[in-house]
C-alpha cells in the first residue's frame, strides 16, 4: 500500500511540476519517451518496495535476509520495469488522453431538478427500499438450508482440497504455482478440519512437498514447517534430513527471544509445544514483558503499535502458563475492544475487518478459554458468524466483504478458527485397523511417505487416470454453535445483498439521468 501511495504522490508531483513549467492551471501532455522513463523507474521502485515488504513480513529482519529478498527479486523487478516501459511507450499518450476525457466527464455541475428527473428519482428510491426489505425474509430460508457452520467449514475444507497442485503443494489461489508459505497454512487448516496430511496429494504428496522445503534458513518458515510436520504426526527431529527442533533452538537469543520479535518468539513457543517441548521460562517471561499498555502485542516488541494478529498469537503461546494469567486477561480485554460492528476484527485498531485477523483473534480467544461466540460488541454478530458470512459459494473464504485475495492462504487460516482449533494442531487420529483397506499383497509401507501401500496404489491409479482421490470432510468437533447463529449469519448476508442491490439501483439511476443532463 505504501508503494501504491508513493506512486500516486509521484504522479501528483509530476503534474505539479508540469503545470509550474507551463505557468498555467493545466499541465501540458508529457512526451511519450519522458513518460515511459518515469513509468519504468516507478515500476522498478514499486517492486523493490514489495521485496522490502516481504523481508519485513516474513524474515528475521537481518541484513543478510534483506540481501536475499532483494537479490532474489531483482530479476522480476527488472522485467516489471521493462514491461512498464513498453506499456507506456505503446499506450501512454492515448491512455493519458482517455483519463483526461474521463476527468472532464465526471465533473459534477449542479442544476435545478426538473419534471423529467423527479419521477425517475422517485422510482429508484422505491425500488431500493423494496429490494432492501425483500431481502430480509430470505434469512429464514437460508438458516433452514445448508449454510450451517458445519457445512460452511466442510465447504472451506473441500475448497482447499480441490486447490492442491500436482506437485503436492498449494499456491495463493487454485492453479497458481506452489509455495511453502501457502502450502503450510493450507495444510494446518486441513489438519484442523480433521484431514490426515499424509494422505493428501496425487502423484506427489503434500508432505513430500513440505519435506522438499525443510532446508529453509528463514526462522518463520522453520516454525511453520514444524507445526505442519507435527500436525501430520511426523517427527520434526528427523525430517527432510534435518533436525528442525535443533535448528530452531539455535535461533534463540540470550534473552529468550527470537530476533527480539513477538511474532517469531510466539510461533517458536508454539512450534516447540507441538513437539512436546516446553519453552524456557526466560522465553515466556520475555514474551510477557512485551505486552503494551493497552493490553495488546505488536509484531516487534514492547512500545510498538498493538495489533490483533500478534495479540492472538501471543495468547496462544502463553496458554497454560500459570505466571501469565493477568497478561492473558489484559490481552483478551484488548481483543474485545477491537471487535468491529460487523463482528470481525481488523489487523490494526480502527481499520476494517478482515478474515485473517478475525481468525487469529478467534484462535487467541479459544486458547485463553474464552468462547468467541460470546463476543457481540455493540450488538454485533459473533466473529465466527462474521467468518461464516465470508464463505463464497466455492467454499473459499474471502479476505473481507467484497475483497478476495490469496484465497488459499486466507481459507487455510480461517479454517483453523472455524474448526475451533488453536495452534498447535494435533494430528488427527488414524482410522481403526478394522476399517483400514486390505493391504496389497507383497508390498510393505514406507515411513518416509507415511502412506499405506494400498493407498499409494489407489493414488497412482487416480494420478494416471487424471482424477483426484475421493474427498471426504469428517464431522467437525470442537465448535459449539449457539441457537440462532445460522439465522444471524443469514441476516448479515442478506443485509450485504441489500446493500449491493441499492448500489446497483444507484448505478442504474445515474445511467438514466445522464441523458437529461444530471449524470
Amino acid at each position: 500500500m505504501a508503494a501504491w501511495a508513493a506512486t500516486g504522490v509521484l504522479g501528483a508531483l509530476l503534474a505539479w511540476a508540469m503545470r509550474r513549467r507551463a505557468r498555467g492551471p493545466e499541465a501540458p501532455p508529457l512526451g511519450r519517451w519522458p513518460l515511459a522513463v518515469v513509468c519504468c523507474a516507478a515500476g522498478f521502485a514499486f517492486t523493490v518496495v514489495q521485496d522490502v515488504g516481504d523481508w519485513v513480513s516474513f524474515s528475521d529482519h537481518s541484513l543478510a535476509q534483506l540481501g536475499v529478498y532483494v537479490g532474489q527479486g531483482l530479476g522480476f523487478d527488472a522485467i516489471h520495469a521493462a514491461g512498464c516501459l513498453a506499456f507506456a511507450l505503446a499506450l501512454g499518450p492515448p491512455l493519458t488522453r482517455s483519463i483526461q476525457r474521463f476527468a472532464r466527464r465526471t465533473k459534477v455541475t449542479w442544476v435545478p431538478l426538473d419534471h423529467v428527473a423527479a419521477p425517475v428519482l422517485a422510482a429508484a428510491l422505491i425500488l431500493g427500499a423494496v429490494g432492501a426489505l425483500g431481502a430480509l425474509p430470505q434469512s429464514a430460508r437460508a438458516a433452514a438450508g445448508a449454510s450451517s457452520p458445519a457445512s460452511l467449514t466442510a465447504a472451506a475444507s473441500n475448497y482447499l482440497l480441490g486447490a492442491e497442485n500436482a506437485d503436492g503443494g498449494f499456491g495463493p489461489a487454485p492453479h497458481q504455482a506452489s509455495a511453502q508459505l501457502y502450502t503450510g497454512w493450507a495444510a494446518l487448516g486441513l489438519a484442523a478440519a480433521g484431514h490426515d496430511l499424509n494422505r493428501l496429494g496425487d502423484a506427489s504428496g503434500l508432505m513430500d512437498y513440505v519435506r522438499a522445503g525443510a532446508g529453509t534458513r528463514d526462522v518463520g518458515a522453520l516454525e511453520r514447517t514444524i507445526l505442519v510436520v507435527r500436525a501430520a504426526g511426523l517427527s520434526p527431529r528427523s525430517f527432510g534430513g534435518r533436525d528442525l527442533i535443533a535448528a530452531l533452538n539455535a535461533r534463540f537469543r540470550g534473552d529468550g527471544s527470537i530476533s527480539g520479535q513477538v511474532n517469531l518468539t510466539a510461533f517458536a513457543v508454539l512450534a516447540l509445544r507441538a513437539d512436546g517441548v516446553s519453552a524456557s521460562g526466560r522465553t515466556l517471561r520475555w514474551l510477557v514483558r512485551q505486552q503494551d499498555r493497552d493490553g495488546g502485542f505488536s509484531f516487534g516488541g514492547a512500545g510498538g503499535a498493538s495489533d490483533v494478529d500478534d495479540t492472538g498469537a501471543a495468547l496462544e503461546a502463553l496458554a497454560g502458563d500459570p505466571g501469565a494469567g493477568s497478561t492473558r486477561s489484559r490481552a483478551v480485554a484488548f481483543l474485545r475492544r477491537q471487535q468491529n460492528h460487523d463482528g470481525g476484527f481488523p489487523s490494526q485498531p480502527g481499520m476494517d475487518s478482515n478474515a485473517q485477523s478475525t481468525a487469529w483473534a478467534i484462535q487467541g480467544l479459544d486458547a485463553a478459554g474464552v468462547s468467541p461466540a460470546s463476543l457481540h460488541r455493540g450488538g454485533a454478530i459473533s466473529p465466527l458468524a462474521y467468518l461464516d458470512a465470508l464463505v463464497a459459494p466455492s467454499g473459499a473464504v474471502r479476505y473481507a466483504h467484497g475483497v478476495s485475495q490469496t484465497p488459499v492462504w486466507v481459507t487455510g487460516e480461517a479454517l483453523m478458527a472455524m474448526a475451533g482449533k488453536p495452534l498447535p494442531i494435533a494430528a488427527p487420529a488414524r482410522p481403526a485397523a478394522a476399517t483400514a483397506p486390505a493391504p496389497v499383497t507383497g508390498t510393505g509401507t514406507t515411513a518416509s511417505a507415511g502412506r499405506s501401500a494400498a493407498h499409494r496404489g489407489a493414488r497412482a491409479h487416480l494420478a494416471r487416470s487424471g482424477k483426484r482421490a475421493p474427498r471426504h470432510t469428517p464431522p467437525q468437533a470442537g465448535r459449539v454453535v449457539a441457537a440462532g447463529t445460522a439465522a444471524g449469519t443469514a441476516i448479515h448476508r442478506n443485509q450485504v445483498l441489500a446493500g449491493d442491490f441499492a448500489g446497483a439501483v444507484g448505478v442504474v439511476t445515474a445511467l438514466v439521468l445522464a441523458p437529461v443532463g444530471l449524470g
